[in-house]
């Protein structure tokens, strides 16, 4: 549960987190990528099986949506959602006051035969 605090008219509010939430810069993401390939949403939306003002209520950070809609819409994008968590990674460590070094070996993923 977020920590609530009171305003000076004694309104309970919620803080402003100082990180950007990861549904924003998922859909960030997601829009950049569907924008890059030319597609709108309509075409992407159908192809997700999702209708067009959900993925636009997802690319604008405004729903919360299940691992199943986004490798849905990721899919529909041709991309995985490794691709879709090293787009959203690198975004926070651009946007983080500190350092950080993201790097994927692909040594670590292999697929059984």
């Amino acid at each position: 549960m977020s920590p609530k605090s009171t305003d000076a008219d004694g309104e309970s509010r919620v803080p402003e987190s100082r990180e950007p939430l990861w549904r924003h810069m998922l859909g960030e993401s997601l829009r950049e990528r569907r924008t890059d390939s030319g597609e709108t949403l309509n075409e992407v939306a159908a192809r997700a099986g999702v209708s067009p003002q959900y993925l636009s209520e997802i690319e604008r950070g405004l729903k919360e949506p299940s691992s199943e809609i986004i490798a849905a819409v990721g899919g529909a994008l041709g991309i995985t959602l490794l691709d879709l968590t090293l787009d959203v990674a690198r975004s926070l460590a651009m946007t983080s006051d500190t350092q950080v070094e993201i790097s994927v070996s692909q040594s670590f993923f292999a697929l059984a035969a």
